[in-house]
């Protein structure tokens, strides 16, 4: 089967959008609330940790070059906690680094977050839940024999600055909260290099086509009200980059140029509905894309041709036994897929509120 794609005229605005912490694509789905809807068991997650309450909001996931994995925890379900990262351990996580508080908002809200060739650690910092007025960033934490070494912002003046993926020396960003003067449901993926993000912080200008922008989208907002866009980010190994839409669920597709600017804006039109996409992965080895929809509890994957296929979904849970309870975010490392378990529902969620149990999952994919 074809992958069918629906082209868009660079510069138009379109259906999408997508936050990490908001609702999905309501097509065809009424007007049930998430507590009356019915949803399969499938799949068999595994625990992976029980974390403590100062830790209650886990999200991004990054691979580091030694093989370790490194988690952004922004607390939004409780932020009388401070939003830090911590670092995988054998048998729990352990604290890594707490991070600078924006110097307006009083808070530090980390969530996606990738190496960049330089070896530093780079994160989005989101303060949209503590303030709209452009107030995120994007932070690199200098490292030195895998220690923080320093924390600096390298950009300032995002919506919601969400998604963070390396691809050589540019780093690529997602914005779930870009509007512009005539379009109030906004989204945005930027590029950087790190040529320029060493030259100083760089400063967004707000509701403009900044030239940093590589595409924009617009959220069609259905029954949850969300209006959160481009979300998850990652690149197939054709270079080309794909994106998510939190409040409307639609997957897209940004071919580029070969000087990194976008070729295309194209909507993937795959076999099944997706009502939201969170973070989202690529497996570059077969172009699988392992995705997020927070909205469903579940955990989806689609193929280059197109096909849809849900690999781990269950009810509304604590998640203590494993089971997933709001994913926001999946990282690839060999044959596991680790799974974030977010937990901080929107309305029509199947997750219905956030609880005391803090956990993280996994699954073991066929070999």
């Amino acid at each position: 089967m074809k992958q069918f794609i629906v082209p868009i005229l660079l510069g138009v605005g379109l259906v999408a959008g997508c936050q990490k912490k908001e609702n999905a694509k309501g097509v065809d789905t009424g007007n049930l609330d998430s507590a009356q809807e019915s949803v399969s068991t499938i799949g068999d997650p595994k625990l992976l940790y029980t974390l403590v309450d100062k830790y209650n909001t886990p999200d991004g996931l990054a691979l580091a070059p030694d093989g370790s994995v490194y988690l952004s925890v922004p607390n939004l379900a409780d932020n009388s906690y401070p939003g830090v990262i911590v670092k995988f351990a054998p048998d729990s996580v352990q604290f890594f680094t707490s991070l600078p508080a924006h110097p307006d908002t009083k808070h530090a809200c980390p969530m996606d977050l990738a190496f960049g060739p330089d070896g530093n650690l780079y994160y989005a910092d989101n303060q949209y839940e503590n303030d709209k007025n452009y107030k995120s960033r994007l932070m690199r934490i200098k490292m030195q024999n895998g220690r923080a070494a320093g924390i600096e912002p390298v950009v300032t003046g995002f919506g919601l600055s969400n998604a963070v993926v390396w691809k050589g020396d540019t780093i690529y960003v997602t914005d779930s909260q870009w509007d512009m003067p005539d379009n109030d449901k906004g989204s945005a993926v930027f590029h950087f290099t790190l040529d320029e993000l060493n030259k100083g912080p760089i400063v967004l200008k707000p509701k403009t086509m900044d030239p940093h922008v590589l595409a924009t989208f617009t959220t069609e907002v259905n029954e949850t009200g969300v209006d959160n866009g481009a979300d998850g980010l990652d690149y197939d190994s054709k270079g080309n980059f794909y994106t998510g839409s939190f409040g409307d669920g639609t997957l897209y597709k940004l071919a580029l140029t070969p000087d990194g600017k976008l070729a295309s804006k194209e909507a993937v039109y795959i076999s099944k509905k997706i009502l939201c996409i969170d973070g989202l992965i690529i497996d570059r080895k077969t172009d699988m894309i392992y995705l997020c929809n927070s909205r469903m509890n579940a955990i989806m994957t689609v193929t280059p041709d197109g096909k849809v296929s849900t690999i781990v979904q269950n009810g509304d849970t604590d998640g203590k036994d494993g089971r997933i309870d709001q994913p926001a975010e999946v990282l690839l490392k060999g044959n596991r897929l680790y799974i974030t378990n977010y937990d901080n529902p929107e309305k029509k969620f199947v997750n219905t509120k956030a609880d005391m149990v803090h956990t993280m999952s996994y699954l073991d994919l066929a070999k």
